[in-house]
């Protein structure tokens, strides 16, 4: 499993190196009980990862079908906005039954109309670009709103692509649910106790561990 600049999961794994090193920073200063539920939180972003990271690439299975080659499969992109939740799927219809898969967000996306996938095993490939799952295949069709891509070219899409790809923008979003930082602090304070440093200590590992929970289960900037 490898990572490079501009790569589909380059982002989540910087959030989640980012949400692992507040937990790590402040292990030092936390009593026992503090370390331990620094622990906790470390292994359960270590665990979810992974499991998002080994779906992602094709080691487990996400509910595509496994006939290979299956090819000339029409495919769209939607965007889904439901409270501060925004991700891509891919919409498409085999075995005559439409299908959404949540797919982490590539700026390819924003420009992508109506196109073919090819399904092949556990992998997915879109115009030639693979996409990679951020969750599992569904029937049923996403909650919210969901926006369509134009069915024409957009002239402007290129460049709305480079400009909402950027890791600025794509924390802005996300940053929007660490608003839960200082519930997770005022309530630890109340059922473990402890002064200004450990609310501010569990404030802060809660707020980063919310914007990694967007991250990794595929946030979509655009």
């Amino acid at each position: 499993m490898t990572f490079r600049t501009g790569h589909p999961l380059t982002y989540p794994a910087v959030v989640t190196i980012g949400a692992l090193a507040i937990c790590l920073a402040w292990a030092p200063f936390g009593g026992s009980e503090q370390v331990a539920m620094l622990g906790t939180v470390a292994l359960i972003i270590l665990g979810y990862s992974a499991f998002q990271f080994a779906s992602a690439f094709g080691y487990l299975p996400v509910g595509l079908p496994r006939r290979a080659g299956c090819r000339d499969v029409g495919v769209r992109r939607v965007r889904q906005q439901h409270r501060l939740v925004s991700r891509s799927w891919l919409e498409f219809t085999t075995g005559g039954r439409t299908r959404w898969l949540p797919v982490y967000f590539d700026p390819t996306l924003v420009t992508l109309t109506q196109g073919n996938a090819e399904l092949a095993g556990r992998t997915i490939t879109v115009d030639g670009v693979r996409a990679y799952p951020s969750g599992r295949l569904r029937s049923a069709e996403p909650v919210g709103r969901l926006i369509d891509n134009p069915a024409r070219p957009d002239d402007g899409a290129a460049l709305t692509a480079v400009r909402v790809a950027r890791y600025g923008r794509r924390l802005l979003l996300d940053a929007q649910s660490a608003v839960v930082g200082p519930f997770v602090g005022l309530l630890w304070v109340y059922v473990a106790g402890g002064g200004p440093m450990a609310f501010t200590a569990a404030t802060l590992v809660g707020a980063a561990t919310a914007v990694w929970l967007s991250a990794i289960r595929g946030s979509d900037p655009s």
